[in-house]
């Protein structure tokens, strides 16, 4: 599955010259959380969030910066913070050197991309120009849309092991050619070893949302990971 996918293309968007005023009414009208600003052509400038404009609602509560703060402060801070806080257009509050994604991004690359930088929405780019958005929220619904794996769909227990493998493949740096599969019926043995109480449990849960398993059985030593490399 890819950004494309998933993500919203019908885009809300506002000009370098909205007004903030404008902008915050957008948001509100159209039950989102931010706005890309994009120019005449399509091209993606910045991207004015609710933490942008309540950023401006809690620096005009703030009381003035004592004279020996201003002293040390860095000069263009200084002069972007006071931009940002009395900037009357999206320009001037907006996020600017936004992350952007490709349409073919593979899903889970676009939520370690959010993951891994702390935001919560990421715009969808080709040839410069805005395709779509991706949120947390078109990352859960592609979540539930994932049908649930079966065994139930397949008749040979080649077929059912390579299940359990892909599944099992999931846990963080587990090496499954060290695992033996064992398939009776609708019940599976898991034979060999697992780095630690911790790891086998991963793997359990790793199963639990396979349809078609009534039991899984460990059978697992332990065997620290790095012991693999001596």
């Amino acid at each position: 599955m890819q950004a494309h996918d998933i993500m919203t293309p019908k885009v809300i968007t506002v000009e370098p010259t909205t007004t903030v005023e404008e902008v915050s009414h957008l948001m509100i009208e159209h039950h989102v959380s931010a706005l890309p600003v994009v120019d005449a052509e399509g091209t993606v400038l910045g991207i004015v969030s609710e933490g942008d404009l309540l950023r401006r609602v809690e620096g005009a509560s703030d009381h003035k910066k004592s004279w020996w703060l201003r002293f040390f402060a860095n000069t263009d801070d200084s002069v972007k913070e006071f931009v940002a806080l009395r900037g009357r257009y999206a320009k001037d509050v907006m996020t600017k050197n936004v992350i952007c994604v490709d349409p073919e991004m593979q899903v889970g690359e676009v939520a370690r991309i959010l993951a891994k930088n702390h935001i919560k929405r990421v715009p969808v780019v080709q040839d410069n120009k805005l395709q779509g958005i991706v949120s947390r929220a078109n990352l859960m619904h592609a979540l539930a849309a994932v049908p649930a794996r079966s065994l139930k769909t397949v008749s040979t227990d080649v077929e059912k092991r390579d299940i359990i493998l892909e599944a099992l493949s999931a846990v963080p740096n587990l090496n499954v050619s060290h695992l033996n599969v064992i398939i009776d019926g609708d019940e599976v043995e898991i034979w060999g070893v697992a780095a630690s109480n911790e790891e086998e449990n991963a793997m359990k849960i790793a199963l639990e949302g396979i349809d078609g398993v009534s039991k899984v059985n460990f059978n697992l030593g332990r065997l620290p990971g790095y012991a693999w490399a001596i």
